[in-house]
């Protein structure tokens, strides 16, 4: 194994591409189309709504096999408001470390995997690589469930996946589910001389919120637990708040968002249901007030948890691949829920550390890169023989 990673030259390129949530991802696949062209490799795309971004589908080696998929988000979060260092689109090496937004999180493994598409495509696999390239997974997942949709109807589909959001180069087989709301409190706005005549949204508001926080309290007091998550228990948070106009004036409007982060086990759908249960009792009292007031409820994002078993196929590959004897959890949310449910048994296994993901200097080491170069090279003589 070279010193120095081969995939160097391809990670500066993915970087260069400013793929922001906000923005298209269209000039970033368009050279990745480009690139798997040059190898004679087809690709086919599944645009969004819009047409201003794209998951990318690709088979190297016979069509006729289910393979194994390598899977990861071409998207990035924004730099707006970071301290950076160095220009984030520009990948500026210091000390074994390679800066820029993206490089772990997670632009490194896809570096990784397009510069070995040459090697995959040169003499025969038997067991074919799939590469799957989505969008907008860093506000909510979005993008590939459009490709996932289109590759259920594919006769030959990938009969695992390896995701590789930044894990330190260890074998993830499970990280948690989240479920993501914003709740519209609909009051009576009237003065506040005259208070009892008004329906409070702020105050109704905070009676939701200060159940959801008892619920908080009674997961982290009585499970149930995960001690192979960082937080062993399903948590419950409220992240922000906006109501009222003047103090003098009963509020009539309150909105608030709240996420449950779930254990796999566990079904967000309950929980969503035992807190609009409480507010459907505290909208009986508001509407003796002002037959209009009560609550509306819309989801924001919601992706399932992954728990994918010790002895699957795909685990088991991951593991021999990473040359790992134990398997990890994760807190962070990933594709990988949404790829098992789609019916294609999943793992999360890539370069760099979550802990630098999101973050002004973000990078990935020069050393993770090359562990992702060799388990690279350890698949493709996989799918050979």
């Amino acid at each position: 194994m070279a010193d120095y990673p081969r995939s160097m030259d391809m990670l500066r390129r993915l970087v260069a591409f400013d793929t922001t949530s906000r923005n298209s991802n269209l000039e970033l696949i368009d050279f990745v189309r480009n690139h798997l062209d040059g190898f004679g490799i087809a690709s086919q795309l599944v645009p969004d709504a819009t047409g201003k971004k794209a998951n990318l589908y690709a088979t190297i080696g016979p069509q006729d096999v289910p393979g194994i998929c390598l899977s990861g988000h071409t998207d990035v979060v924004p730099v707006d408001g970071q301290n950076w260092s160095s220009d984030p689109w520009q990948i500026t090496e210091k000390d074994g470390l390679l800066y820029g937004r993206g490089t772990c999180d997670m632009k490194g493994f896809l570096a990784v995997v397009l510069s070995w598409v040459g090697k995959f495509s040169a003499g025969e696999l038997k067991t074919p690589a799939h590469l799957l390239l989505s969008y907008d997974e860093e506000v909510g997942c979005l993008g590939v469930r459009g490709a996932l949709a289109k590759m259920k109807e594919m006769e030959i589909k990938p009969k695992g996946c390896l995701i590789g959001e930044p894990t330190d180069m260890k074998v993830s087989t499970a990280h948690k589910g989240k479920k993501s709301m914003r709740c519209h409190v609909h009051g009576h706005e009237c003065h506040s001389s005259l208070a009892p005549k008004g329906v409070n949204a702020v105050e109704y508001a905070a009676e939701v919120i200060a159940y959801l926080k008892s619920m908080a309290r009674r997961f982290e007091a009585e499970g149930p637990y995960d001690a192979d998550y960082d937080v062993a228990w399903t948590t419950v948070h409220t992240g922000i708040v906006q109501g009222g106009t003047a103090l003098n004036i009963v509020p009539k409007d309150c909105r608030f968002d709240f996420e449950f982060r779930h254990l796999p086990q566990v079904d967000p759908e309950s929980l969503l249901a035992e807190v609009q249960g409480f507010a459907a009792k505290l909208e009986a009292e508001m509407k003796k007030v002002a037959p209009d007031s009560g609550f509306s409820w819309q989801q924001i994002s919601a992706f399932p948890g992954l728990n994918t078993p010790e002895g699957a196929e795909i685990t088991v590959l991951a593991k021999a691949l990473a040359q790992a004897n134990a398997t990890t959890k994760v807190a962070f949310g990933t594709e990988a829920g949404l790829i098992q449910q789609a019916g294609i048994p999943a793992v999360i296994c890539g370069p760099g550390s979550i802990d630098q993901a999101h973050k002004p200097d973000e990078y990935v080491a020069l050393s993770q890169l090359a562990l992702c170069e060799a388990y690279m090279d350890r698949l493709d003589a996989r799918l050979r023989s």
